[in-house]
């Protein structure tokens, strides 16, 4: 059986490709979810790609991602800046969470600056544009190897 690697996406996402493409480029969601699934194959690994703009699911996710993952890459929008319930939820599962964003945080507003989720993620990488999923998915097979 092939281990997933759950690639979770927050609020907002799913307008990628007409948001702020000076920001975020012009791949949709989409485009990044094949992009994805592409690698992931050629890694081992099959992707459970998801998207929400409600951070209650992505608390679930997480949960269900320790039964059935060995490890998730999760773009938590700005729920990353904000999200108590999304650390404690990262804290109380087993397998390993590579934060992602698309953009340098660090380089943006000061309140993006932030991130509640890094101290409970095992890294993060932020500011290559859609190929930082990509670079998620390759540190999780180094993690999980």
């Amino acid at each position: 059986m092939t281990p997933t690697i759950f690639v979770l996406n927050g609020p907002n996402l799913n307008a990628l490709g007409k948001r702020e493409p000076g920001i975020y480029g012009g791949k949709t969601l989409g485009d990044i979810e094949a992009d994805c699934r592409s690698v992931g194959e050629t890694l081992g690994f099959t992707i459970d790609f998801r998207q929400t703009n409600h951070e209650g699911v992505l608390v679930d996710w997480l949960h269900e991602a320790d039964e059935r993952a060995v490890g998730v890459a999760i773009n938590p929008g700005a729920y990353g800046h904000t999200s108590i319930a999304m650390h404690d939820a990262i804290r109380a599962i087993s397998v390993p969470v590579v934060e992602v964003h698309i953009s340098n945080i660090h380089a943006r507003e000061e309140f993006r600056h932030k991130s509640m989720i890094a101290p409970a993620a095992k890294g993060m990488i932020c500011g290559f544009g859609p190929h930082s999923y990509i670079l998620a998915l390759h540190a999780l097979k180094n993690i999980t190897q």
